[in-house]
């Protein structure tokens, strides 16, 4: 809220001090630089045709900057100039006195310090001068991300592939290309036998000598009674012994 009444304030001084120093450069205008600079010479300025001119030019433009907001620190210091070397040199022309002379040549240096306010033009080209340099550093920001990014891309590869090296044992690491031949070639050309071969004795098979086929025996007939228990033949049945009585 404070900001806001400061920039209207600032807009009112300067919209006031500027018309007063428009209105008198248009006034001496309107009446001619001959007519301007016969005054000045009536009222004892040295170069009254060069003192109308600078003074004419100087309230024109510097009263129209000061309005619009445009380079208020250099303008208000360039009318403060203005106002006092007409109070040194000569005493103000119509309708100007001196006391509004020396408020106007204090409101315009103010002005220069305190600045314009955020309803300016300079305040505008501020903004736009700060939003260039902002979307520069973007983009600067952005070139160098996509530097490091690229850098990271070609880095990724290497460190990927130095990890698959590790995982070799360095054994087969140092092994030669023609070891990868298979062991069956190598065994098929009178090599030596691989770790894998199995080189422990075995019983040979017995072989039957050469023959007619041997027949089976037809198993005897079982006798009657003969019965096997147990692996044993049952014995046979005893008689029995006649009694003395028979």
């Amino acid at each position: 809220m404070k900001q806001a009444l400061r920039d209207v304030a600032a807009l009112v001084a300067r919209v006031g001090v500027g018309g007063i120093f428009f209105a008198n450069g248009w006034t001496k205008l309107e009446d001619g630089l001959t007519a301007t600079g016969a005054k000045f010479l009536q009222q004892g300025a040295p170069a009254p045709g060069a003192w109308a001119t600078v003074t004419m030019l100087t309230e024109l433009i510097g009263g129209a900057l000061l309005i619009a907001g445009l380079g208020v620190a250099v303008t208000g210091l360039i009318l403060f100039a203005e106002a006092l070397g007409v109070f040194l040199v000569a005493p103000p022309l119509n309708p100007i006195s001196m006391n509004e002379l020396i408020l106007l040549g204090a409101a315009a240096i103010l002005l220069a310090v305190v600045g314009a306010g955020r309803l300016s033009v300079d305040h505008m080209v501020v903004i736009r001068r700060r939003e260039t340099e902002a979307a520069n550093e973007f983009a600067a920001d952005a070139e160098a991300d996509r530097v490091i990014a690229s850098l990271r891309d070609a880095d990724a590869p290497a460190r990927q592939s130095k990890p698959a090296e590790d995982a070799v044992p360095p054994a087969r690491r140092s092994r030669p290309a023609e070891d990868a031949v298979p062991e069956e070639a190598g065994q098929q050309a009178g090599d030596a036998p691989s770790p894998m071969t199995d080189t422990m004795p075995h019983p040979r098979p017995r072989t039957r000598p050469a023959g007619p086929p041997a027949t089976e025996e037809p198993a005897p007939a079982p006798v009657p009674g003969d019965t096997l228990v147990a692996g044993r033949k049952k014995p046979a049945p005893r008689g029995r012994r006649p009694s003395a009585d028979g």
